[in-house]
């Protein structure tokens, strides 16, 4: 990726319809001039800063990125109409809520890392721009995403290296958390099916009694989840089976911006789109370990 020209368009030669940009979010006039340009129809905004961990120690990059960035996208879409603007949220905004399953009917005010704060924002900032400029905005609160081409600092690939390695692997609250793993093409397909239908604006809602999920205005918000948590030890379990290997494991505690357990509620998803994610985290390990052994060599 470094190999390409900063703000010069690319087009693939295997998929003549994909073409790509390399800009950055906080370049203000070149993705207005994108927006422009393209007179793009949908939009769908994946690219953040994440990382709770990370959070603690470079604040500045979250803010800038995912809140300066996040603001240049809604302002290109106020000023180059779409029909619908998708972007991702996190399962992280929960925060200190306690009552299980997660619902994006709950008031989520209490986050506990910086990166939850501004995917929070996000949700706050389409609102608005929902609001005052009539621009359907969907926000995707995505629960702890694995496979294939995923994040090299997320927990499955470093698990995965470091006990192939032989290496002892980090496992924060002596691996007394659950987590709601969604496997990559689930989420890909709740994408699909959501950017396919942007909301119009519930006519039920009342200022009196508001929904957090919708509004008057054309704004909605989604968990795509496996709705199954899985005890972070069973799921480092899973891996050690797949590969025939056991890990070293080195139990530390709590991490600061890490919460105990997730688990989504995705009724909305199910009743609005006929659509629940369902992939076993037994087989989405599976299907990682076989890519990441074909793409490694390993």
């Amino acid at each position: 990726m470094d190999l390409i020209e900063y703000n010069k368009l690319v087009s693939s030669k295997k998929y003549p319809n994909y073409r790509f940009i390399k800009l950055n979010l906080e370049d203000k006039e070149n993705i207005i001039s994108l927006f422009a340009t393209e007179k793009f129809d949908k939009v769908c905004n994946l690219a953040a800063q994440a990382g709770v961990r990370y959070s603690l120690t470079n604040p500045d990059v979250y803010i800038n990125s995912n809140i300066t960035g996040f603001l240049n996208i809604l302002e290109a879409c106020r000023y180059n109409p779409v029909k619908h603007l998708a972007y991702a949220s996190s399962s992280s905004v929960y925060g200190l809520n306690e009552s299980q399953p997660f619902s994006t009917r709950q008031n989520v005010d209490h986050p506990i890392s910086l990166y939850a704060s501004s995917k929070k924002a996000n949700e706050l900032m389409a609102h608005t721009y929902s609001y005052l400029f009539n621009i359907p905005t969907t926000g995707l609160r995505f629960f702890t995403v694995y496979g294939p081409w995923g994040r090299p600092d997320m927990a499955l690939f470093l698990f995965t290296k470091a006990i192939l390695e032989g290496k002892p692997i980090d496992i924060f609250n002596k691996g007394e958390m659950k987590r709601d793993f969604t496997y990559i093409d689930d989420i890909v397909e709740g994408i699909i099916r959501v950017i396919d239908n942007p909301p119009a604006g519930n006519k039920e809602w009342k200022g009196l009694t508001p929904d957090p999920s919708s509004s008057k205005a054309p704004y909605k918000i989604y968990n795509i989840g496996n709705s199954n948590p899985v005890r972070l030890m069973d799921f480092i379990e899973e891996i050690e089976k797949e590969l025939g290997l056991k890990a070293q494991k080195n139990l530390l505690p709590m991490q600061p911006g890490d919460v105990p357990s997730t688990w989504a509620d995705v009724t909305d998803l199910t009743e609005n789109l006929n659509y629940k994610p369902n992939t076993s985290v037994k087989e989405g390990i599976k299907n990682f370990l076989t890519w990441y052994r074909d793409y490694y060599k390993e």
